[in-house]
């Protein structure tokens, strides 16, 4: 899990550039997870870009939203070229509802882009790079400004609707297929079989006869298994304290994920933590 880092405590939580200028990071070939957002414009290069489970062969140009908490990385990509721009939830302040279309923008992240969309949003980056490398007074109310314009751009460019339509009713197997992207992603709003049917837009009792028909298993068995698997994670991996691993997992209450975990796998987290080297 990588997080913005910015070299000061009042700088913004904002960054665009090139593939070289952010650095090493913009094109790293191991899956990662981001805490910010990151919107990619690819105008050239070869390669594989890998989101979640599925793989994007590159034909410039092309444009990725990538959401925090998405895995993605990059397969034998070479001479990338393009934007990066990199920035958290609390950057979009002045349009939050920008959170929500970026969300949904990374369920479908990779978007081929015709020419005169291409040199809209080109020319849109160009903006936010331009303001961004000046610095001047006021330089976060207009790159948040510029970003919305952005954003309005790529949602266009999706043809996303302004509001969620109805999904017409899907197949099991399609169902099945989506319940399993999803919960690759460890998306921490998706915690629940409930959560998950409203997402795909089924009812929990259909998205459990879908997922069983084409697994075997029960979304709520898949559900603790994830669940259980990004909490050992996270307590091998982080300094994060007992509680801060349960609050991250979907638990308010550190008694009852205690309890869980146990159930799950047998070790207290805190037995696990040093079955695994790391102290408590």
């Amino acid at each position: 899990m990588h997080r913005l880092e910015v070299p000061v405590p009042d700088a913004l939580p904002f960054a665009v550039g090139t593939f070289e200028t952010i650095g090493p990071m913009s094109r790293a070939s191991f899956p990662h997870r981001h805490t910010f957002h990151e919107i990619v414009h690819v105008t050239g290069g070869t390669g594989t870009h890998v989101v979640d489970l599925a793989r994007w062969e590159l034909r410039p140009p092309h444009l990725c939203v990538i959401a925090p908490g998405q895995v993605h990385h990059w397969d034998d990509a070479r001479d990338l070229e393009g934007s990066v721009l990199l920035f958290t939830d609390d950057f979009l302040l002045d349009h939050p509802a920008d959170r929500d279309l970026l969300r949904r923008l990374s369920e479908r992240p990779w978007l081929t882009l015709d020419e005169p969309t291409h040199a809209r949003i080109s020319r849109s980056i160009a903006e936010l790079h331009d303001e961004y490398r000046r610095g001047e007074p006021g330089v976060d109310t207009v790159l948040r400004a510029l970003l919305h314009v952005l954003v309005v751009l790529i949602v266009r460019a999706a043809r996303l609707p302004a509001t969620p339509a109805a999904p017409p009713p899907a197949r099991p197997g399609a169902v099945a297929e989506e319940f399993v992207r999803l919960s690759a992603r460890t998306d921490h709003r998706l915690w629940s079989v409930r959560a998950y049917a409203e997402r795909i837009g089924v009812t929990p009792g259909y998205l459990t006869e879908a997922v069983k028909a084409a697994t075997g298993r029960t979304p709520s068995q898949l559900v603790r298994q994830a669940r259980t698997q990004e909490a050992q994670r996270l307590l091998a991996k982080t300094e994060l304290t007992v509680r801060q691993v349960g609050h991250r997992v979907g638990f308010d209450d550190p008694a009852y994920f205690c309890r869980f975990f146990r159930r799950e796998t047998g070790l207290s987290p805190g037995g696990f933590r040093r079955a695994a080297g790391r102290s408590q």
